[in-house]
């Protein structure tokens, strides 16, 4: 039998967009990488922007029903300032803190905002800066609320070789370090959307893609966005409307050729994904739309031929469909995070080695004293945000819009998340944006990659071994519900 109708996967939904710069003044503590000599910005490579992009059942009255995803252009927020900025932003915009997702680009180049870093070279101008920032990301959701009107958001998913394995097992060493791996596995689905208005215009495009943005290390003392500004430019240059990024599950991968100073090389990493993200989207069907057998044309053959047509019936229904699930997977605690004692004790020791090599002008002993006091300093950082208890209650947050599931989750997934969830459902679009609200749980590891002799990821995990494969279960009965 054969088929006379495609449809094409999509969202009736409302939606409003807008986009604002957001980029930190020059001068302000930017120093990211343990191994970086600076602290101040000297500059900007591009702006830092924010994108508001608030979507409501197709059938909503504009009451608190509204999603408010932010994409930001900063690596992340510790805990305290993360609920400092959500809080000030849902008061804004007048929306609960609960309907509002940070998706966080994750660039290694926008300087760390960590207000225990205030006593530090240009560390006074992090806690205004925090403020402006709140200022302007709640005037942008109330914006886009207003502006909501009827939309549709179709689907496509294309490739990009940008992103590479970085567990890299050094054989000279004996352990692993973080650098590119030309055995390891990358998903390299580039997941697009468009929104488009009933008028044909497109309101917005998002590119779900994931590789970490550590084009830019310790070299760069400029304010960036990494790879993710270029990609936006490219595809903003053909669509002529905002791109929303967010960042896939990425925690063991990286772009191929990265950890440099040279921001022509970030440029070159974005161009590619902005070209492959622009093949998918010049690659989807109009809106509300089928693509239908037209019957035969006689000619030098028999011509079978087919167009698009408005789409009707069941299709066409299936696509406002809208519900929502958040459930929580008990996951444990690693037992051996260690007090904070024993982690302020190593600080100070190496705050004394990094003192003595200064003084011996021994410039690679104090940059490697000076990265393992930053060790330290994350350290306490994690586990202050931990609870008492030794499960952690982690939120799977999932939200079906029509044919599609968008899931949020916090923390640095390894990519076998969102590889195996794409394998369990090959059928439905998966929009998978890690670093949602930051990242109290750090990195998430695959069970296979516990006890690897030097892996950082496992370093800076702070929960036990299994529990990515724990949660990708949970994720799976959660689209299961959500489908159903």
């Amino acid at each position: 039998m054969s088929l006379t109708s495609v449809d094409f996967p999509a969202s009736r939904v409302r939606a409003g967009v807008t986009r604002a710069d957001i980029t930190p003044p020059v001068g302000i503590y930017h120093r990211m990488w343990g191994a970086a000599t600076h602290d101040r910005s000297t500059g900007v490579h591009r702006p830092l922007t924010a994108t508001a992009l608030c979507l409501a059942p197709s059938n909503s009255t504009g009451g608190q029903d509204c999603l408010a995803f932010i994409g930001l252009d900063h690596c992340l927020f510790w805990s305290s300032e993360m609920r400092r900025v959500l809080d000030g932003v849902a008061e804004l915009a007048e929306l609960p803190s609960h309907r509002i997702i940070f998706f966080f680009s994750h660039t290694h180049g926008a300087g760390l905002m960590g207000l225990e870093r205030q006593e530090l070279p240009g560390g006074d101008l992090i806690g205004p800066y925090l403020d402006r920032l709140t200022s302007t990301v709640g005037g942008m959701v109330r914006k886009a609320r207003e502006r909501m009107h009827a939309a549709t958001i179709v689907y496509g998913a294309g490739r990009c070789g940008l992103a590479t394995n970085r567990d890299y097992f050094d054989d000279q060493a004996g352990h692993y370090v973080c650098g590119f791996n030309p055995a390891g596995l990358a998903d390299e689905t580039v997941a697009v959307a468009r929104l488009t208005s009933d008028n044909g215009s497109t309101l917005a495009t998002v590119v779900n893609y994931a590789c970490h943005p550590t084009t830019l290390a310790w070299d760069n003392t400029l304010i960036s966005p990494d790879y993710v500004g270029a990609m936006r430019e490219v595809v903003e240059g053909v669509t002529s409307a905002p791109c929303l990024f967010i960042q896939g599950a990425s925690g063991d991968i990286g772009p191929r050729e990265g950890f440099v100073g040279d921001t022509a090389v970030a440029d070159r990493n974005g161009r590619q994904l902005g070209y492959a993200a622009l093949a998918t989207l010049e690659g989807l069907p109009p809106a509300g739309r089928s693509f239908k057998y037209a019957g035969p044309v006689v000619s030098g053959a028999t011509i079978g031929t087919w167009n698009f047509q408005p789409a009707t019936g069941e299709a066409l229904r299936h696509t406002s469909l809208w519900s929502e699930r958040t459930s929580i997977a008990a996951l444990r605690c690693r037992p051996d995070l260690g007090s904070r004692e024993s982690v302020e004790c190593d600080r100070t020791e190496w705050q004394a080695q990094h003192a003595t090599a200064e003084q011996a002008g021994d410039v690679i002993a104090a940059r490697d004293a000076r990265a393992m006091i930053e060790r330290s300093t994350r350290r306490l950082t994690r586990l202050a945000s931990l609870p008492s208890q030794s499960e952690y209650p982690y939120p799977i947050r999932a939200w079906r819009m029509g044919d599609a599931v968008w899931l949020a989750y916090d923390g640095e997934h390894y990519n076998i998340l969102q590889r195996e969830l794409r394998q369990r459902f090959p059928e439905t679009p998966l929009i998978i944006g890690t670093l949602a609200n930051g990242s109290n749980v750090w990195y998430l590891p695959d069970a296979e990659s516990y006890g690897k002799p030097g892996l950082y990821q496992e370093e800076a995990s702070v929960l036990a071994q299994g529990s990515l494969e724990k949660l990708i279960d949970a994720s799976t009965t959660t689209i299961h519900e959500l489908l159903a």
